[in-house]
Formats: structure tokens, sequence, C-alpha cells
């Protein structure tokens, strides 16, 4: 029985997880963008600050000049630049990275048809080679049309995932509990050998203890 609880738990756990991820994609993008903003942002303060203490102890130390004077962490900064960005503005932030993949994806999808107008002239091209740029050319429209969307495909996916492994594992626990105790109908002495090894080292346990 435990061990039916134990799948059905994992189950429940695994469906609200998918169905939380699948509901609530795109918000999940906007504090997903967030949590690695603070992240940026906390590094480079961390270094900022590290240089500002090593600066002041390297004018207060008594031979000065045998300090060396720490240099500015630039990419410090640039970590707390990118990590306010990210903060302050996730869904600007999310939709140019988007807008940036769908302009490389144009760009590579009419060169690949310029390069393949070329060969047309000196030979046949099948038009499978026709199809790769064609469907480039629209998961990059739809990019930009649906810019939010596409950044939270990757949630939606892994929600539908949690949930249909949800599925297999309620499936899976209900049948090997059935399958558990039918062996245990057929086999009553199966079940009492270790039933009887428990008691025997309960005993034991209390004569060695008395």
């Amino acid at each position: 029985m435990k061990i039916l609880q134990t799948s059905l738990l994992r189950a429940v756990c695994a469906a609200v997880a998918g169905y939380l991820l699948v509901m609530y994609r795109t918000e999940m993008v906007r504090w997903t963008t967030i949590a690695f903003g603070a992240m940026f942002l906390v590094s480079g303060l961390v270094s900022v600050i590290v240089y500002y203490t090593e600066k002041r102890r390297a004018r207060t130390a008594p031979d000065a000049q045998a300090v060396l004077v720490p240099t500015f962490p630039i990419v410090g900064l640039g970590s707390m630049i990118l990590g306010g960005v990210l903060m302050l503005m996730p869904a600007t932030f999310v939709t140019g990275v988007m807008y940036s993949m769908a302009a490389i994806l144009i760009l590579g999808a009419i060169n690949q048809f310029v390069n393949l107008a070329s060969i047309v002239r000196y030979a046949r091209v099948p038009l499978l080679y026709w199809l790769f740029p064609a469907v480039v050319l629209l998961v990059a429209v739809y990019l930009m049309a649906r810019p939010q969307e596409m950044a939270a495909l990757p949630f939606r996916l892994l929600g539908w995932s949690l949930m249909v492994y949800a599925i297999f594992e309620a499936v899976c626990g209900i049948k090997v509990y059935r399958a558990r105790r039918l062996y245990e109908q057929q086999h009553p002495q199966a079940d009492e050998a270790p039933r009887q090894i428990e008691q025997a080292d309960e005993v034991e346990y209390v004569e060695v203890t008395s």
C-alpha cells in the first residue's frame, strides 16, 4: 500500500507542477528572467563592493606604494547593468532576444535560398532542399509575431511532459500494486516469511537488550 501511495503522490505532484507550467508559462518566463537578473545584479554588486574595499585598504595601508591597487571591475559593472535591465524590463528583454533570434533565422533562410538559386543554374535541386529554409523562414516569422509565446514554449513542453509522466506513474503504480496483491493471494507463504524474519529479529533484539 505504501508503494501505491508513493506513486500516486509523485503522480499528483508532477501533474500539478505540469499544469502550473502550462497555464502560467508566460509568468514563468518573466520570473525566470527576473531571477537571472537578480543573480547578475548580486554578482556585479559583490565585485564592485570588493573593489572599493580593497581600494580603501590599499590607501590606508602603511606602505601604500607596495600595495597593488585593484583595477575597476568593468565586468562587474556590466553585470549590474544587465541584471537591472533583466529585473526591471524582463518582457522587453525577452522580446528583444526573440526578435534578434528571428532576424538571424531570416538572414540564414534568405542566404540558403540565394545559395539554392545559384545552384539551380547548374543542377536540379530537389524540393526537399527548398523546404528546409522555408520552414526556417516560417518559424522566424512566427517568432516575430509571437515572441512571448515562443519564449514560453520550453516551459509548455516541460509542463506537458510532467503531466504525461504523472499519468504513466499513476497507471504503473496501480498496476504494480494489483500485481503484488494478486501474487500475495496466490502465494500466501511468500508473505509470511518476511514477517517471521522480522519477528525473529525483534525477539533476538529483546533478548540481547535484556
